[in-house]
């Protein structure tokens, strides 16, 4: 069974179906007990990352997260569930996250340009996947696949090797995390389509 945090942050009915779409049971749960029984966690999230950060320690997830991680169990971020995972996060302020995987979020820099065009934050729409890391969550997605972002932040992973893929958006950022058996990405694959939906039935079939 796959057990969908509910800690008030993100479109949790959305990933819910894409993992029905590929076969797999999911429940979402608010439920900390719920999450340590489970096979596979999902943490997905949307919002500032303190509002995350204080939900998941308000409902009482973070050591339930922490021990599915420490006992191996899959375990997949999505957006600011990606991020939640590093050491901290300048969103706001200066704000702890779970600190998985050592490093930071960040904001895209002012005055961001391509091609002469200034480009907005945050970095909505459609952008390519340049894979690093054969991830058991990329198995079979071309170098080049596009998916779906919504994001002012980005991850800078103290470990480049934590590094599963990148996209560039001004920047070089990181856009997928895989460390033993924690995987993340940045983007939504729930919104991204065939290539989402692949990314979601390798995650229901990595053990």
């Amino acid at each position: 069974m796959i057990a969908i945090i509910d800690y008030g942050m993100g479109n949790l009915r959305s990933v819910q179906k894409g993992f029905e779409k590929v076969g797999f049971e999911a429940v979402v749960t608010a439920d900390p007990k719920v999450v340590l029984e489970a096979e596979k966690v999902v943490l997905p999230g949307v919002g500032a990352f303190r509002d995350c950060m204080r939900n998941l320690e308000q409902g009482g997830f973070v050591e339930p997260i922490l021990k599915v991680i420490r006992d191996g169990r899959p375990f997949l971020g999505i957006c600011v569930g990606m991020q939640l995972l590093l050491t901290d996060s300048v969103e706001f302020g200066l704000y702890q996250g779970l600190d998985v995987i050592p490093g930071h979020v960040l904001r895209f820099p002012d005055g961001m340009e391509e091609h002469g065009e200034r480009l907005k934050v945050p970095h909505m729409g459609w952008n390519q996947l340049s894979i690093r890391r054969p991830a058991p969550i990329l198995a079979g997605i071309e170098d080049g696949a596009n998916v779906y972002f919504v994001h002012s932040y980005y991850e800078m992973p103290d470990d480049e090797t934590a590094v599963a893929a990148t996209a560039t958006y001004g920047v070089q950022f990181c856009a997928a995390l895989w460390k033993d058996n924690v995987m993340a990405t940045q983007f939504h694959p729930e919104k991204s389509q065939a290539v989402g939906l692949c990314m979601l039935k390798n995650f229901g079939e990595f053990k």
